[in-house]
């Protein structure tokens, strides 16, 4: 970066571009005073602005005000320094900086402001607790790293535009108050003052503006979106988010995947000069579930797991046997060389997997000459050499089991795998190990009410097969839906959406939603696929957990400049927070909250 020259503290370049090719030249720098050091007759102050740092030296020689003035200079206070730039001394360069091999001579110093006492350091080195950070997120956003992350975040939409111009999509805006709808989550409802006792909703995505761009013809939209989901927050979600979002005209999924693909792999390129292995394995959703315990496996390393529910269907081990003949499955986990686990890591490992869900964790350490096991006595010889060699058993390895239904032992067992899989091999952040899931199912049965509920979302498209299954046995039919996951991150989804009303309609019945229900949350949608719907398709990619995969954090807030906490409040500005009884009245509102006492 470079800056014309101009009068008074007007910076001429940024403080981390200056280099050899300098040597000489005038500059005038502004920046945060990152540290001060005095070395009796010389003072050196290294100067910061998010470009980075370069080292200023002041001496009476070159200037007697200039070196009183920087005297007086303390960590963080706002300057303006003019200089020239000349060449560090033979093994005074600093190999760590971009700008260690030369230095700016300070002929003139300006504090533009001061900083008092700082609530702690801005460097990487010192350690933060995060709720101090973010309330004094100004100043966090101020260290090295958050700089970088903010930085990379920037990088990544514009690659993101620049391919997406490039391939003939349109950047178009889509509302921010709109009608609540049924989307998986709770809505964020803002009341209207002209309509009392309405409300609009913040997007969950623009799911059904952008189905309606591609009945408007505009046939490849994209937007940087805005979604706002009032649910339970992880450390890698938030109640606001961003997430790239994508819709096609006369596409098929093979189209869609073809081009995400491309985006991705052009993103992780231009944005951090990564270069991702392609092209993108796929499984399919049965395969993932059945080999990683997810649909969203981690595959930076193996340890798959192994059905054995045939080889222990007749045993004495009534846990196994009892669960298959109830119709569950006994899924093993290898996990290897911890054969060696204590008790006590087996009894945390086994009260991990009964708060997920588990009844229980059988084990058996397979050790040389034999097992140690509580369970090995319940199993023949047959069975248990049958096992240990469907599991690809070794002495010095652990095996792990579960038995129950087949989606809570894929579940318990996969995340045991994850937890251990990232103890055991450490994979590296900077690793990327990117796979599509497709052929998922279109519905899914909650196991607390028994209903049937979209896996995706209820616009997403039946198999052209499987349309008039939705009549007779919905939960066979397939989904022409897909997701890409990376190290065992959801980046994001899609599908190929219904474009034919009959088929929509279809769909809402089996989510026990009536004509009339359909009429009165969706009518726009139903009434736009009379006026001729283009077969369409899209995705949305999680911003922000890309922005997380690309600078290795495991951590979404350490990405966006201002998060909210897990309680979906902001420490900087006290978010949420109650408003004037006056306002509420304007609104139609009234709460049966008590009034906060006043501070």
């Amino acid at each position: 970066m470079t800056m014309a020259a101009s009068s008074g503290w007007q910076r001429t370049h940024w403080c981390g571009d200056l280099r050899l090719e300098h040597e000489g030249r005038d500059v005038t720098l502004n920046g945060w005073v990152h540290r001060r050091r005095d070395h009796g007759g010389l003072i050196f102050v290294d100067l910061r602005d998010r470009s980075g740092i370069v080292q200023i030296v002041f001496s009476p020689q070159t200037d007697a005000e200039a070196y009183e003035m920087a005297d007086t200079l303390r960590s963080e206070y706002v300057v303006s320094v003019k200089g020239t730039v000349r060449r560090r001394l033979p093994g005074a360069e600093n190999p760590e900086l971009p700008t260690g091999r030369i230095e700016v001579d300070g002929r003139h110093v300006e504090i533009l402001s001061r900083a008092g006492s700082l609530p702690f350091g801005i460097d990487d080195r010192t350690e933060v607790d995060e709720a101090v950070r973010l309330r004094h997120r100004a100043l966090d956003l101020r260290r090295p790293v958050m700089q970088r992350n903010i930085i990379m975040r920037h990088k990544a939409a514009q690659a993101v535009r620049g391919f997406l111009n490039a391939e003939g999509f349109l950047e178009i805006e889509t509302p921010m108050l709109t009608r609540s709808t049924p989307e998986g989550a709770r809505d964020y409802l803002v009341p209207s003052r002209v309509h009392p006792g309405h409300f609009y909703a913040l997007p969950q995505s623009p799911q059904l503006f952008k189905q309606l761009l591609m009945v408007s013809g505009f046939e490849r939209y994209y937007q940087l979106a805005r979604c706002f989901r009032d649910e339970d927050l992880r450390a890698d979600r938030q109640p606001e988010f961003t997430q790239i979002d994508v819709e096609m005209s006369f596409v098929d999924t093979e189209d869609v995947l073809d081009v995400m693909e491309r985006l991705i792999v052009h993103v992780f390129k231009e944005a951090a000069g990564i270069e991702l292995p392609v092209p993108f394995p796929r499984l399919s959703y049965d395969e993932a579930v059945e080999r990683y315990g997810s649909d969203k496996p981690d595959l930076r390393f193996g340890m798959e797991l192994v059905d054995v529910s045939d080889i222990v269907a007749r045993s004495g081990f009534r846990v196994f046997s009892g669960a298959v003949k109830q119709g569950g499955r006994v899924k093993v986990l290898n996990v290897k060389g911890k054969g060696g686990m204590t008790r006590r890591e087996i009894d945390e490992l086994t009260e991990l997997a009964v708060q997920w869900g588990a009844k229980g964790l059988a084990w058996i350490a397979v050790e040389e000459g034999g097992v140690r096991s509580p369970i090995a006595k319940f199993l023949s010889e047959d069975e248990l050499s049958a096992v240990l060699e469907a599991a690809g058993a070794a002495p010095g390895d652990m095996l792990l089991f579960a038995a129950d239904r087949r989606e809570v032992a894929a579940e318990i067992l996969g995340r045991l795998r994850v937890r251990l899989g990232r103890e055991i091999f450490s994979p590296d952040p900077r690793q990327f190990a990117p796979v599509w899931i497709v052929d998922w199912p279109l519905f899914h049965r909650d196991p607390e009410t028994g209903e049937l509920d979209s896996a995706h979302h209820p616009f997403t498209s039946p198999v052209d097969e499987h349309v008039e299954l939705l009549k007779t046995e919905p939960e066979r039919v397939r989904a022409k839906a897909y997701d890409l996951v990376i190290n065992g991150y959801e980046l994001g989804g899609g599908s190929i959406r219904i474009h034919r009303r009959d088929v929509q309609e279809m769909v809402f019945d089996v989510l026990g939603l009536s004509r009339e229900e359909a009429r009165d949350k969706f009518g726009f949608l139903l009434d736009a696929f009379e006026h001729g719907t283009p077969p369409h398709g899209g995705v949305a990619f999680g911003f922000d957990r890309l922005i997380m995969l690309l600078v290795g954090t495991d951590n979404i807030r350490d990405v966006i400049p201002f998060p909210k906490t897990q309680s979906a409040s902001c420490l900087l500005t006290q978010a949420p927070s109650p408003v004037d009884p006056a306002q509420l009245k304007e609104l139609h509102i009234r709460t049966d909250v008590p009034a906060p006492e006043p501070a």
